[in-house]
């Protein structure tokens, strides 16, 4: 570890790869050489995936690679602050320009979720967020989204535009049939309320999908 301990104090701990991060949360101490072998099988047993790795139910983690309770505990809550960190920063970043925006927004919140959720982004005619919104909670597959509550926000909070976001826990961003009814049933509706339905962006394990970009929305 000491190889590792002189690189984060010389060059800060962006310098790390991967799995040099992971060892330095799980070892006991600056001497724990044992933590860089660990931290190497982790990383293998989840496809070299930080990804992957934080989606791993803290029951499970601690069975792996001889992690134990302690190295688990501090490895899920360094993902958890992590997390949260990318959600408070993710809130300043308050204007909706691209899909590229969505997901900066949007990915800290439904990209490890092991079930479907599908939010709204109520948007000023500037493209400012007022609200984002969760419309739906559903399983690994899928969600049941009501088309009527959506606009019904968005008339409450007088939104010119809006944008749906939704993750696909399988890994695939490709939109099912489902999907593309939704997508064309809130346009609809938004248009007799002369709002527009910006774009609808699927996130899934660090792909996108843009209704928008693929010309499906305009």
């Amino acid at each position: 570890m000491k190889n590792i301990a002189d690189k984060i104090l010389s060059r800060g701990a962006a310098a790390l790869n991967d799995e040099e991060l992971v060892a330095v949360v799980v070892a006991e101490g600056a001497e724990d050489e044992r933590a860089k072998g660990v931290a190497s099988e982790l990383m293998a047993l989840n496809s070299q995936s930080l990804v992957e790795l934080s989606r791993v139910e803290l029951s499970r983690l601690r069975m792996m690679a001889g992690v134990g309770k302690q190295r688990a505990m501090r490895l899920k809550a360094a993902i958890e602050l992590g997390r949260r960190v990318a959600v408070a920063d993710a809130n300043t970043q308050d204007v909706v320009q691209s899909d590229e925006d969505v997901v900066r927004i949007m990915e800290p919140l439904l990209g490890s979720l092991q079930h479907e959720e599908c939010w709204a982004l109520y948007l000023a005619s500037s493209g400012r967020v007022i609200e984002r919104m969760r419309v739906s909670q559903g399983g690994v597959q899928a969600t049941v989204v009501d088309c009527k509550l959506i606009i019904k926000r968005a008339i409450e909070l007088l939104a010119t535009q809006l944008v749906l976001v939704h993750n696909h826990p399988s890994g695939s961003a490709e939109p099912s049939r489902q999907d593309m009814e939704l997508t064309e049933r809130v346009s609809e509706a938004a248009r007799l309320f002369d709002m527009r339905l910006l774009d609808h962006v699927i996130i899934s394990a660090g792909v996108r999908y843009s209704f928008r970009a693929h010309g499906l929305i305009r």
